[in-house]
């Protein structure tokens, strides 16, 4: 009675929620087909909330014995599909195969599966609800979906018809759909199958781990020990090729197998759900007030977030226009695919590789080091010293970042097919890397032949620097770098690991960085006509200046995508729309320092420390910073008006 029960609950939940028209439509494309096939598949979707007010029992067997509940809803679906004549092919109930599509899960601690809790309910057989990352995955194979055996004597009853049907069940591997020791239960003669009603279907594996797994390479430690175990999650059907590398989703399915500790748990997919990243809906109170403040100046709220980042990783006021240069690259990281363009790739030339080495602590959780282009969507990947790999892998790279995608090729006779596949995933990170100039092997090697303001990156082949959009000279000897107090930084931190050594720690705190460029990264931002002209007008000047009759222009046709970004970064960090014309000096201003660094200096003459020319001790220092900015504009207008188009020294073709 209890079964008949929840068929009928069964039959009128599908009624009251579109289900039973759909699976009606679903009939009706098998029905015109005229094709027989060993197993029908359906998918029907359940709301766990609905269901359970509709019928407590039946919402109980869905969530906690789902392969039961699928039978119920197969007797209900047979039936339906007789009364109605709906597929005239079909002739067992066997051949329904039901599957359960839940809307959601219960908020409820028991229905979480933890991935860094130990021990985990393996064998319950019944949903569950997790989250991770995905950070591999397989082509997409074929699996069977049904089969139909017959009976191998042929004078047995059931040497025809469609007594004996295997279907897929969550976790089954291929053999237990689908072998040859299967026997016949009227005569014992062994089964053969009908291979031509074979029903296939697509298959795709997964691996995922949890997002707090790559906390552990952002410095994030509270001396406690930890441990994670990867999942791997099997996608059937609908739901191939539906997960990216990178991205985080939200998984319901139903844990199979553990053959041992060292090996992942395996997780028979139901629904996925991406998580969207979680946008800010505006910065801190201190930020805010902050800008409030000094909204009459468009460079003042950068320059004192430069000042403060990282103020426990370095002192305030050392590694300026580096970490103004960290946070513009941050801001226009993106994980959208539209944005590919827009990621600003920084290498720096540096003889203090230790501390450089740090810096991608200093970035809380939008900083990934996580050792993959692909595992850091949305935000950086660092790759450490460019001199200490080969040459193969920098040719890797310089490919890689100049398509910002990465292609993997996969052998078709290695892998038992018979031709070649080839993967190409999309790059979503900015590139953090730096050069080490300091070791002697490598100051033998160094050209003394440059030109002024020039330096030797000939350790680095010319076009893989060509395809960072910043280089930036920091060590001890440039205006960046302090020495003495970053000494006692690290002689305090030593002593006091934990301790907040600077009232700026205090009043902008790790997590009010992070929320401040994770509101700003999703600023859409336009140009005003005076910026574009501006931008426009310096890129075309600039590349007049550094173009000879021998080698042709030395600016690459990506220089006007790098000032765009950066112009648009500083906007971002501003907390702006709009991106002006303040913000097209600073972004030549850097893109400026760093063509010297490559090509040594020309007319327009920038100096090193042309972005922070004085020390930010106070809003006196701030003033005189603003006032040699806009010195500098003017510079640059003389400079356009002079050297771009419309004037005599710019050539009719160019």
């Amino acid at each position: 009675m209890s079964n008949l029960k929840m068929k009928e609950a069964a039959l009128v939940y599908l009624d009251r929620s579109g289900g039973l028209q759909k699976f009606i439509n679903d009939c009706k494309y098998y029905n015109d087909s005229k094709q027989s096939y060993a197993v029908y598949r359906f998918n029907i979707l359940i709301n766990p909330s609905d269901i359970v007010e509709l019928d407590a029992e039946l919402g109980n067997h869905i969530l906690h014995h789902p392969v039961k509940a699928a039978e119920v809803f197969q007797s209900v679906c047979f039936i339906a599909v007789k009364t109605l004549s709906l597929i005239g092919q079909l002739q067992t109930e066997t051949q329904i195969n039901i599957v359960l599509k839940l809307t959601h899960l219960p908020a409820l601690p028991s229905y979480s599966l933890n991935f860094c809790e130990f021990p985990l309910d393996y064998t319950s057989q019944r949903f569950y609800m997790m989250q991770g990352i995905v950070i591999a995955m397989t082509t997409v194979t074929k699996y069977t979906q049904g089969a139909r055996f017959l009976c191998s004597d042929d004078a047995c009853p059931l040497s025809e018809g469609f007594q004996y049907i295997r279907v897929h069940a969550p976790g089954a591997t291929e053999s237990a759909t689908v072998r040859n020791d299967f026997l016949c239960n009227l005569c014992s003669s062994s089964l053969q199958e009908d291979r031509k009603f074979r029903v296939l279907g697509d298959k795709q594996i997964v691996e995922i781990i949890t997002a707090k797994a790559l906390h552990a390479f952002q410095g994030h430690s509270n001396n406690q020990p930890f441990r994670f175990q990867s999942f791997t999650i099997f996608l059937r059907d609908e739901l191939v090729n539906k997960m990216s590398i990178g991205n985080e989703y939200k998984i319901i399915g139903i844990p199979t197998c553990v053959k041992s500790l060292q090996t992942s748990v395996c997780i028979e997919a139901n629904s996925i759900t991406f998580c969207n990243p979680k946008v800010p809906s505006g910065i801190s109170d201190n930020f805010r007030c902050l800008l409030s403040l000094i909204s009459s100046s468009c460079w003042k709220f950068t320059a004192i977030l430069a000042n403060v980042f990282a103020s426990h990783i370095v002192p305030p006021g050392t590694y300026n226009f580096l970490k103004l240069c960290l946070l513009m690259s941050l801001v226009q990281t993106s994980d959208s695919n539209k944005e590919l363009e827009d990621c600003l790739d920084i290498l720096i030339i540096t003889s203090d590789t230790l501390l450089v080495d740090r810096n991608n602590y200093g970035t809380g959780a939008v900083s990934i080091q996580a050792g993959s282009a692909l595992l850091a969507k949305g935000g950086i990947c660092f790759i450490g010293d460019l001199s200490s790999y080969k040459k193969d892998k920098l040719e890797q790279l310089q490919s890689v970042m100049e398509s910002r995608s990465i292609t993997v090729y996969i052998p078709g006779k290695k892998f038992g097919d018979d031709s070649n596949q080839q993967t190409t995933f999309p790059i979503q990170c900015s590139f953090w890397s730096f050069v080490d100039m300091d070791s002697s092997s490598r100051k033998n090697m160094q050209k003394t032949n440059t030109l002024i303001g020039q330096m030797d990156c000939s350790l680095i082949p010319a076009n893989l620097v060509e395809v960072f959009g910043l280089l930036i000279n920091c060590n001890e000897s440039s205006p960046c770098h302090q020495f003495l107090p970053t000494v006692h930084h690290t002689l305090k931190k030593a002593i006091d690991p934990e301790g907040l050594l600077y009232l700026a720690s205090k009043q902008f705190t790790t997590e009010d960085f992070e929320k401040l460029l994770a509101f700003a990264k999703n600023l859409n931002v336009e140009f005003s006509l005076e910026a574009e002209r501006m931008v426009h007008g310096y890129y075309l000047a600039s590349r007049r200046i550094r173009t000879d009759s021998i080698c042709g222009s030395k600016l690459s046709a990506s220089a006007l995508k790098y000032l765009i970004s950066l112009s648009e970064a500083h906007a971002r960090l501003n907390i702006r729309n709009k991106v002006l014309k303040e913000d097209v000096l600073i972004a030549v201003l850097l893109f400026e320092t760093s063509l010297t660094l490559k090509y040594g200096a020309t007319a327009f003459c920038v100096a090193p420390n042309a972005v922070f020319p004085f020390e930010l001790y106070n809003e006196e220092y701030l003033e005189q910073r603003d006032i040699y900015l806009t010195q500098c504009q003017q510079q640059l207008l003389q400079f356009i008006a002079t050297y771009g188009p419309g004037t005599a020294v710019f050539a009719s073709d160019e």
